[in-house]
């Protein structure tokens, strides 16, 4: 174990980063990739006790993959279509289906879109596993805020999605609406830093009439972590005939009005630090 180590000296903080990625979903290649470590001694101590993604597991005993191969055939694969999809010779999957007739022949146009559809299959798990990678790397990139950090997010997002006053419509006062979870997340966060009490805050949904507003209800007020019996009667919102609405399924939970009252001061304060971040932004270009 110390002769292992040495080549390490920070193995413990190699280990965090092993686990963080296996729990990402990666794979040990990627991971062995990723940290350059390309002992498999350890690289089996880096991830000991760590789960094995789901999506790398494949069928161990030769019995699933002849399974597998068998049922592949019979829905008309040839065994270059079977190896692509399992990963096994085509010695074996002859073996394994030899005895099942054999697909009937596609035309030579028809061969060549299934060939075409499934390297485009491919390709499309290629973008996914890169498009998931890059994003799982930025996500590492922030790590933890420093509360000026979050006071300046939360004064972004608030001027990008809050209620602002108008020389025609004065309206000093922090109110809030979203229906992306983690944004109000953070905006809750951000009301915490501020030292907002929660009995200053008011609750209210904004939803479809023909949605299901008390489980909407109670799933905001889980997120918020109030009781659902706090929150004002919900504002609906009137179907139009004219439209298709796509936001019918049960993920549907409608929007989060959050509202602070007595506000007014704090409202001026957020307003002049939005402004400071402005110029604060072109004196760092």
């Amino acid at each position: 174990m110390t002769r292992l180590h040495s080549k390490y000296p920070d193995f413990e903080g190699l280990r965090e980063q092993a686990v963080a990625l296996r729990q990402e979903g990666l794979s040990r290649r990627q991971i062995r990739d990723r940290l350059h470590v390309h002992n498999n001694d350890i690289l089996n101590r880096l991830l000991e006790g760590v789960p094995v993604p789901e999506w790398t597991k494949r069928p161990r005993a030769k019995g699933d993959l002849r399974e597998k191969a068998r049922e592949l055939r019979l829905k008309g694969l040839t065994y270059d279509q079977i190896q692509l999809e399992l990963g096994c010779s085509k010695s074996s999957i002859s073996l394994w289906v030899r005895d099942l007739p054999k697909p009937d022949r596609r035309e030579a146009k028809e061969q060549a879109k299934l060939a075409a559809r499934m390297r485009w299959d491919h390709e499309l798990a290629v973008r996914d596993e890169k498009r998931r990678a890059t994003k799982a790397a930025a996500t590492r990139e922030i790590g933890a805020m420093s509360k000026r950090e979050l006071f300046m997010a939360g004064v972004t997002l608030y001027w990008a999605e809050g209620t602002k006053d108008k020389p025609y419509d004065r309206r000093e006062s922090l109110l809030f609406i979203n229906s992306d979870p983690d944004v109000i997340k953070l905006y809750l966060c951000w009301l915490e830093l501020l030292e907002v009490p929660r009995d200053r805050m008011r609750f209210r949904v904004s939803i479809h009439e023909s949605a299901e507003v008390p489980a909407a209800e109670r799933f905001w007020a889980g997120l918020a972590g109030v009781d659902p019996a706090v929150f004002q009667k919900a504002t609906l919102k009137k179907h139009n005939p004219k439209t298709t609405r796509k936001n019918i399924t049960d993920t549907y939970k409608g929007c989060l009005i959050v509202y602070v009252a007595k506000s007014a001061d704090l409202y001026r304060r957020v307003e002049g630090a939005w402004y400071g971040i402005v110029l604060g932004a072109h004196s760092a270009t």
